[in-house]
């Protein structure tokens, strides 16, 4: 598969934050992400990018070959940038935490803006239906490696 042209020199930045649905796919459409150690660390990396305040994750959903995130990146940050901290930070934490050897990540993403409410409501539910379409679970709150799991999980106190 060819690599995506996509260029991240820092003038990329558009100088204003973007909302955007991004998806990135296991390398090879292998199952990496089946196992509850390897999703619990994408969700774990997420959380400390978050909490860097490197970006903004509004909802997410790690399925076995895939990840979907929608997400707002700062003005001053490519999405390029964005995507490398979170795949090269998961890649990194997987072989130091986990042992895990070999490739991860396909090369590449697919991302799509987010230019209004409506489009942000409807790639949401995306989001949560993902796995329950996927017969993974009966609703999206069943789903434990998601963000409407941890969002019930809020709200129940737990």
């Amino acid at each position: 598969m060819s690599k995506p042209s996509r260029p991240s020199a820092p003038e990329k930045a558009t100088g204003v934050e973007r909302t955007l649905f991004v998806t990135s796919s296991a390398h090879g459409g292998r199952f990496t992400f089946q196992s509850e150690r390897m999703a619990l660390l994408f969700i774990d990396t997420l959380q400390q990018i978050v909490h860097a305040g490197k970006l903004t994750i509004h909802d997410f959903v790690v399925m076995p070959n895939h990840v979907h995130l929608l997400m707002t990146v700062p003005g001053d940050v490519t999405i390029e940038k964005a995507m490398q901290s979170i795949k090269g930070g998961f890649s990194f934490r997987a072989g130091r935490e986990l042992d895990f050897k070999g490739e991860i990540w396909q090369r590449g993403f697919s991302d799509v803006r987010v230019r209004d409410r409506m489009s942000f409501l409807q790639h949401r539910t995306y989001i949560d239906e993902n796995p329950v379409r996927a017969g993974l679970a009966g609703s999206p709150e069943e789903y434990p490696f998601g963000s409407a799991f941890m969002k019930m999980q809020k709200r129940s106190g737990i």
